[in-house]
């Protein structure tokens, strides 16, 4: 249910997905949605895995190259670091002056047990968490806060419905009580 609205916000900013753009774990949404790219990156923490083009933490900003990318996608990532602090900044770091971040984070959401089997899954968000925690680091000017979900939404992704088994007309309703999926666009 979550990647309904995931997908939803890399689309309508695809525009953003362009020159130097490096992506959380995987290429898809670059892929999918990127033009006008000068290279694509995959940030993991781990080294070795598999495709990833840089290491690092984004926790840890020391480890990070800095003002790198014209364009970062950050999907589903922040909520489960724990300094998410420093991650927000570590995501600053990356970015080239006027680069822009494309970030979503959980709201309303079961545990990731993939997450939290192997490095923990800590937080869930609201528009006001969001909006307070990045404006903190990119200046609140830069950063603009928007949601996807509402109560339908929310009940069937709890109880396990994928998004292809429900009306699409009602998950396209908003309501601001039952935020999915918080979306950020930061620009540094």
């Amino acid at each position: 249910m979550d990647r309904f609205y995931i997908d939803a916000f890399i689309r309508a900013n695809r525009h953003s997905i362009r020159g130097r753009v490096l992506e959380v774990a995987e290429d898809n949404y670059i892929r999918q949605y990127g033009s006008a790219l000068d290279s694509m990156d995959i940030l993991h923490y781990e080294e070795g895995t598999p495709g990833a083009t840089l290491i690092g933490d984004l926790s840890r900003p020391a480890t990070l190259p800095e003002d790198r990318f014209d364009c970062f996608i950050c999907t589903q990532t922040i909520h489960v670091i724990y300094n998410y602090m420093d991650a927000i900044r570590g995501a600053r770091q990356l970015l080239k002056p006027g680069g822009t971040l494309l970030c979503t984070l959980s709201g309303i959401a079961q545990i990731s047990r993939y997450d939290m089997d192997r490095w923990g899954d800590y937080w869930r968000f609201t528009t006001l968490s969001a909006q307070r925690s990045f404006g903190e680091v990119f200046g609140a000017p830069n950063v603009t806060v928007d949601y996807g979900g509402n109560c339908y939404a929310a009940i069937n992704f709890l109880r396990g419905i994928a998004f292809e088994e429900l009306d699409r007309s009602k998950l396209d309703v908003k309501d601001p009580n039952y935020p999915i999926v918080i979306t950020i666009i930061a620009t540094k």
